[in-house]
């Protein structure tokens, strides 16, 4: 995770924390501020795997 802004990493941070939906973020999709923006909303949540759910 590299993020550039830690303000706007912030931003999504309080927005996850006050039930706002991930399409509340406000820049654009692609930019570096939507990166940071949903790397703060997904903040603390288990990173996905690539091979899929496991059978545990």
């Amino acid at each position: 995770m590299v993020v550039v802004s830690s303000k706007i990493f912030q931003e999504g941070k309080a927005a996850k924390a006050t039930g706002q939906p991930d399409s509340a973020n406000p820049y654009e999709a692609g930019s570096q501020e939507s990166l940071d923006w949903l790397e703060g909303y997904t903040d603390g949540e288990p990173e996905p795997s690539a091979a899929g759910p496991s059978e545990n």
